[in-house]
């Protein structure tokens, strides 16, 4: 029979468990922010990769708190263009709604709806858009938890 042996320098991947995972508040300006460009940087934070220990079957993300939901933009004609769709369940009961009139109404759904098509459709990614709190201006109600600022960068 024989033994393998590791080499001194071999590294292992370790798979974090649920228990270990230490989550922390960051804090997102959306003001003058695209849309897509500012939803795939929170879903980043929010599936937890840009720690070192990301295990994909594990929620690792951290919690995200996007102010000035209201001052989003969209280039070009994409602001006019963009529709959302949704039914009501009866026949004949689609229902259009224009990004101009959804960011009057519910500037916050323009963002979470971004967010969580970037997110797994699993029970794992619905338990990380809950982590997602979006507030159309500039005051929101988590201090206590000493948010850490995170500034949007693009590559």
């Amino acid at each position: 029979m024989s033994q393998t042996v590791k080499h001194p320098t071999a590294r292992i991947t370790r798979s974090i468990k649920a228990e270990e995972v230490e989550r922390n508040w960051v804090v997102v300006d959306a003001a003058g922010q695209t849309l897509g460009r500012l939803a795939s940087q929170v879903a980043h934070i929010l599936r937890g990769k840009h720690k070192p220990y990301y295990t994909p079957h594990v929620d690792c993300g951290d919690f995200v708190i996007v102010l000035n939901a209201s001052k989003i933009e969209l280039r070009g004609k994409r602001a006019i263009q963009k529709e959302y769709f949704r039914h009501t369940g009866y026949p004949g009961g689609g229902i259009t709604t224009s990004f101009r009139d959804m960011m009057e109404k519910k500037p916050e759904f323009a963002i979470n709806n971004a967010v969580k098509g970037m997110l797994p459709k699993t029970r794992l990614g619905r338990g990380m858009i809950k982590k997602l709190k979006i507030y159309a201006g500039e005051d929101h109600p988590h201090k206590a938890q000493q948010p850490i600022e995170h500034k949007l960068s693009y590559s």
